[in-house]
């Protein structure tokens, strides 16, 4: 009988039971990609990662999936799995800071710092932002997550860091907390495009706080309580709007209207030429162990 261990944990928090829950298999470098599906769908967690021996430098490899499919890029998995590896003593003594986990959509650099709150990762984006327009009129957007047109700020924008995501803005935090998908709507707008998911967002009066809901129904998540791709890629949108050099934060809470906080911090370094690069940060917190027990 093939024994396969998993470590679960809290991702984007430093509390037991908020934050967006993953899984994480640590020896999984055998695994047929069949079965990688078969446990994401099982443990039917957003996402479920299974990594690979290390390689030179503290390179891993990982893989990444939803209950729905295997994704390029997910920022919750990288933070967590990150974390879980330090805290395991899986990296190299010579380098117990610093880390690379191998994507589909590239070498995701992670660096682990020691903070007065505890272990944070902080990962940078393998892409650099890029948006385009949404196929979605302001009009189907707000019927889409049932709000009237004028709670929607403006019309909606495609951005990705490496995972594309519809950026729907809406205007206070009432018509964030209002938004419900509906989902033959959903079917009929979005459900065969490429770029299906819809990230909610709300600017707070505090130019740096953010309140956001993500949906995602192709993938079996009809909402997720932290999304770290999307704030990357909502936070490279907002730098590239700005358009001035420096450095532009955020501090992105999610998951608040399903009672499991998250805090995602970003930060974007912007230069006279566009964006130089993306960051994301978080903490995790181990909440169990287990074994998948297979014939």
């Amino acid at each position: 009988m093939q024994k396969l261990s998993f470590h679960t944990l809290d991702v984007f928090t430093d509390t037991p039971f908020s934050g967006n829950p993953l899984a994480v298999f640590t020896d999984a470098a055998e695994l047929p990609t069949a079965l990688m599906q078969q446990i994401a769908r099982e443990l039917n967690l957003s996402e479920t990662v299974f990594v690979g021996p290390a390689m030179a430098g503290n390179h891993f490899q990982t893989r990444i999936f939803t209950p729905g499919g295997e994704i390029p890029f997910a920022g919750h998995p990288t933070i967590g799995t990150a974390l879980l590896l330090s805290q395991l003593g899986l990296l190299a003594p010579d380098q117990p800071d610093t880390l690379v986990l191998e994507q589909r959509v590239g070498p995701v650099p992670v660096q682990i710092e020691a903070t007065e709150l505890g272990l944070v990762a902080r990962l940078r984006t393998a892409k650099l932002p890029e948006m385009s327009a949404s196929t979605l009129s302001r009009d189907e957007a707000a019927v889409l997550i049932g709000l009237q047109s004028e709670q929607l700020v403006a019309q909606p924008v495609i951005a990705s860091c490496g995972l594309p995501f519809q950026l729907l803005q809406v205007r206070d935090l009432a018509a964030l907390g209002q938004a419900a998908l509906d989902v033959a709507h959903w079917r009929r707008l979005l459900g065969d495009g490429p770029v299906s998911n819809l990230y909610c967002f709300c600017l707070q009066e505090d130019t740096e706080a953010v309140r956001a809901r993500m949906f995602d129904p192709a993938n079996n998540i009809p909402e997720d309580p932290a999304t770290g791709s999307a704030a990357a890629a909502l936070a490279g949108y907002l730098a590239v709007q700005a358009a001035t050099p420096g450095t532009h934060r955020l501090r992105i809470e999610q998951g608040i209207e399903m009672g499991r906080a998250s805090l995602i911090q970003t930060r974007v370094e912007m230069g006279a030429a566009g964006v130089e690069a993306v960051f994301v940060e978080g903490q995790a917190r181990r909440i169990s162990e287990g074994h998948f027990l297979l014939d």
